[in-house]
């Protein structure tokens, strides 16, 4: 079955456009049906990004409400003391020990994107992935080096250390993947190509394409050395 023709709303992006050009507590306290109105919006169209995603992957279940983060911006430890976010961002978390990876979608005036991988890995978890690297990194670059990574993102994103990680070598041959403390992935689009109604079954595309890269790195996290299953 086809995927329904769904864009993001003209009328948010020209909100989160006005918010960031009056982020304080009395433009948006005037604005709040605006915000209402925007965020149900926004929540409709993952509602049924997530019905498709939900169709070719095991999506991790929780209340509707939770797919969106806050708006508002926690400034406790900030030197940008602004208290709202200028964009609507959210993710859906794939389901079981097994499965691992990330899908997030930002929706922001001039900056839009639909990316994914692992944020900040815990400290287990980023040495496991620079072990199986180290080991033998083909099943990673081949992902890497494929025409549909190349086309949807490009090229493997996320901070990494300057040097070499604690216990591997400078000199070590995947020493470019064994930086990397963030494994992300990325694909940016335009205002008007979020509010086309192409853009829902685009989305979908693109995070299919990720599936290779999820694959292999989910098996990095879930089995040792030798690929015997951790759990």
């Amino acid at each position: 079955m086809a995927i329904k023709k769904r864009g993001i709303e003209k009328s948010t992006l020209k909100f989160l456009s006005d918010l960031a050009k009056n982020n304080n507590r009395d433009w948006f306290t005037e604005n709040k049906e605006r915000y209402l109105k925007e965020h149900e919006n926004t929540l409709s169209f993952i509602d049924d990004l997530r019905g498709e995603m939900m169709k070719i992957d095991n999506i991790e279940e929780k209340p509707r409400k939770k797919y969106l983060f806050r708006i508002y911006r926690d400034v406790r430890f900030s030197k940008d003391k602004t208290p709202y976010k200028s964009h609507f961002g959210g993710g859906m978390q794939r389901s079981t020990v097994w499965l691992r990876g990330g899908y997030y979608y930002g929706i922001e005036n001039g900056n839009c994107m639909i990316a994914g991988g692992f944020w900040n890995p815990e400290s287990k978890d980023l040495k496991r992935i620079r072990d199986h690297i180290a080991a033998d990194d083909k099943g990673l670059r081949k992902v890497l080096a494929s025409k549909s990574f190349k086309t949807h993102f490009g090229q493997l994103e996320g901070d990494q250390v300057k040097s070499a990680p604690k216990g591997f070598s400078k000199d070590h041959p995947s020493i470019d993947l064994l930086r990397h403390k963030q494994f992300l992935v990325y694909r940016k689009f335009t205002n008007k190509a979020v509010t086309d109604p192409s853009f829902l079954s685009e989305a979908v595309k693109t995070y299919k394409a990720m599936r290779p890269f999820f694959d292999v790195m989910s098996e990095y996290l879930t089995t040792d050395l030798n690929g015997t299953p951790l759990h």
